[in-house]
């Protein structure tokens, strides 16, 4: 038998059977090539980089549910904060964003230096492709042109970086940075030397906050659980200490008669250089200036934890409640002016940020949401996100709208051009794919129980729950004419639906049996006469929807013209995979409309776009950054203007405009 290998030695092709083999973790996947192709297909054919590129357009997402001071209003207007590995710097009077993309993994803390246009940014421990560690770092950039101006602490810090501050007495020389470390170490860095001046075991306990004094030279303020400390850098005269020279020496804050909480949660300065505290109690503590010793209190000032302050520009306090979700404004004497309460389903406040007039406030949820508005009208939602893994997405047939939904139960219709939810609902469990009818006007979501609820696009009113699954399902997807269903799961089977009435009535036609493993990825043939799927354990099945039988044939499924390339394994997407892969490390795979490109997500945060067909073995892609963990799905938009693709992980949406 006649074959020739790729120089990968993970493809052979057998001319005489017109097969290529794909080699995965040493399994052979048979790929059927095409009659038409047999005779002048070649494993050494040149294959070329794509004419065309993507550009982030826009990033569905902020960072709130574990993170904190990281929401701040630049001179420019733009608010800027973080999801996944972007900085977001969001203008919303003008609804554009900018983006700053150096990281390579989920970034955990932010900090504006006093001249209000550099940036410090730091990230958590990651792994790239090869499997080499990515350390985790701070980077400082610039807010204008978003270029990099240094790196610091790579090989310093442990596992993330989760707080960070710059100095403000001596212009913002310095910076100071909190590991995540068991011993969550504190550093202090002349930054623009990248050198690191002092650092210390700061507490076995979780530190929450790090910052700079305003006022008092060199001493940093650290809280968290069961601590405030005043730390003091020594032997840092101007700034210009030798590097390693100063030390970091630390006093307590005292409580004396007051309730000693189990967190202190958040710091912030008064105008006269007093430290203001927020605790797990809901108490405000007032700590003199030089001192530290609590001058006043305000006891009870929240139901619960208070997890955020922010001193506005007139001297006034703002605090934020962590369960009781309330904006509260008090006077210079510590006196309640005004409150008002965030909707519960946008959760409780994460941090507050003023606007540059004063008269708007932006405020960060804890359910990856921020809120504009004030006190007196109350607060709307401007940027929504999920808040748990992210693995269903999909775009309308007809128009510029997109669907997704996760493991949060939320499920979120979006606007591509506007980039808002044109309407929003909540699941009673968790969801894990969707997919639209081809008439748009229902769109059929997959649980992680079994069951599959179709829903109203524009009413979002579930039209009908089917739960015939053992397990989770993994694929929902409608024939290209729209008279079949096909649900895929994780109990091994699809379930065959009859479809009538433009989406609005289901009959069950029976189950495919033939996997082995759980179903991942499912296409129909473009004349919706038969069906291909993939499996976990790297099966490529093919099926007649009508009986829900298994087609066996090779003959009768080679020349199919496929609809989508959704299956990450078959022949027309081959070149997608690496030497060496896991046959797991592709997670989505997509074509384009007009059928030139191909687009895949995988499981190092990577976006590729490759050309199609893509049938020469580690085809030439281009690569895109911006995910932080296995990007789960990737979709054009329905005229091609441009793609999205969702993070599990980091529980945000990234659109790409095609250039």
């Amino acid at each position: 038998m006649k074959k020739t290998s790729s120089k990968s030695k993970q493809v052979v092709f057998y001319p005489e059977e017109g097969v290529v083999k794909l080699y995965l973790r040493g399994r052979a996947v048979p790929l059927y090539v095409p009659d038409s192709l047999v005779a002048s297909y070649s494993l050494d054919a040149k294959s070329e980089l794509p004419t065309r590129q993507l550009q982030l357009e826009w990033v569905y997402g902020y960072r709130g549910r574990d993170c904190r001071s990281n929401l701040f209003v630049l001179p420019s207007g733009e608010l800027l904060y973080f999801t996944a590995a972007v900085c977001v710097l969001y203008d919303p009077a003008a609804g554009t964003q900018r983006h700053y993309r150096g990281h390579t993994d989920d970034i955990k803390s932010l900090a504006v230096h006093p001249d209000s246009v550099t940036i410090a940014s730091g990230q958590v421990a990651g792994n790239s492709q090869d499997g080499k560690a990515l350390p985790p770092h701070v980077r400082i950039w610039h807010s204008v042109s978003l270029c990099t101006l240094h790196v610091i602490g790579v090989g310093s810090f442990e596992r993330a970086v989760t707080c960070l501050s710059f100095s403000k007495t001596d212009g913002g020389s310095l910076l100071c940075a909190c590991d995540e470390s068991g011993d969550h170490v504190l550093s202090v860095w002349q930054w623009q030397r990248e050198a690191k001046m002092a650092e210390v075991k700061c507490s076995t306990e979780p530190v929450l906050a790090t910052i700079f004094h305003p006022t008092e030279p060199n001493l940093i303020i650290t809280c968290g659980k069961s601590q405030l400390y005043y730390w003091s850098l020594e032997g840092a005269t101007g700034g210009g200490a030798t590097s390693g020279g100063a030390t970091l020496s630390k006093r307590q804050g005292v409580f004396e008669k007051y309730e000693k909480p189990r967190f202190v949660l958040c710091v912030a300065f008064a105008e006269n250089g007093d430290v203001v505290t927020g605790d797990s109690n809901g108490n405000l503590y007032v700590w003199g200036k030089g001192s530290h010793r609590i001058s006043h209190a305000v006891s009870n000032a929240h139901d619960g934890s208070i997890f955020a302050l922010c001193v506005c520009r007139d001297g006034t306090l703002l605090s934020g409640g962590g369960k009781d979700g309330r904006v509260i404004l008090w006077d210079r004497d510590y006196k309640k002016v005004q409150e008002t309460r965030i909707p519960e389903c946008f959760g409780p406040v994460r941090t507050i940020a003023e606007g540059r007039g004063g008269d708007t406030l932006y405020v960060g949820t804890t359910k990856n949401c921020v809120m504009s508005g004030n006190l007196e009208s109350g607060l709307n939602c401007l940027i929504q996100g999920h808040t748990d893994e992210l693995w269903g997405l999909c775009t309308h047939p007809a128009l510029d709208l997109f669907l997704t939904c996760g493991h949060d139960k939320f499920v979120h219709l979006w606007n591509s051009k506007e980039h808002q939810p044109v309407w929003s609902t909540t699941l009673e469990e968790a969801a894990r794919v969707a997919g639209f009818h081809p008439s748009g006007s229902v769109v059929a979501i997959g649980t992680s129980s079994g069951r599959f609820l179709v829903l109203d696009s524009q009413t979002h009113v579930i039209v009908t729950s089917i739960c015939d699954a053992a397990e989770q399902i993994s694929v929902t997807s409608y024939s290209p004419d729209g008279r079949y269903l096909a649900v895929g799961s994780h109990d091994n089977f699809i379930y065959m639906y009859e479809v009538a009435e433009e989406g609005r009535e289901y009959r069950r036609v029976g189950k495919c049996t033939g996997h082995s493993s759980y179903v991942t990825h499912l296409d129909w043939a473009s004349d919706s006469s038969c069906f291909m799927t993939n499996s976990g354990d790297y099966e490529i099945l093919y099926w007649d929807p009508d009986s829900c039988k298994q087609i066996v044939s090779a003959e009768n499924v080679r020349n199919i013209d496929w609809e989508n390339c959704l299956c990450t394994l078959g022949f027309y997407v081959l070149g997608i995979w690496p030497d060496g892969a896991d046959g797991t490390d592709i997670n989505a795979v997509t074509r384009s409309h007009d059928r030139k490109l191909l687009a895949t997500g995988d499981d190092f945060g990577g976006v590729r776009l490759y050309n199609y067909p893509c049938v020469v073995p580690r085809a030439p892609s281009h690569k895109y950054s911006g995910h932080s963990s296995h990007v789960t799905r990737v979709v054009f938009l329905h005229n091609d203007s441009g793609m999205l693709s969702a993070g599990g992980k980091d529980s945000t949406v990234l659109q790409w405009a095609l250039l």
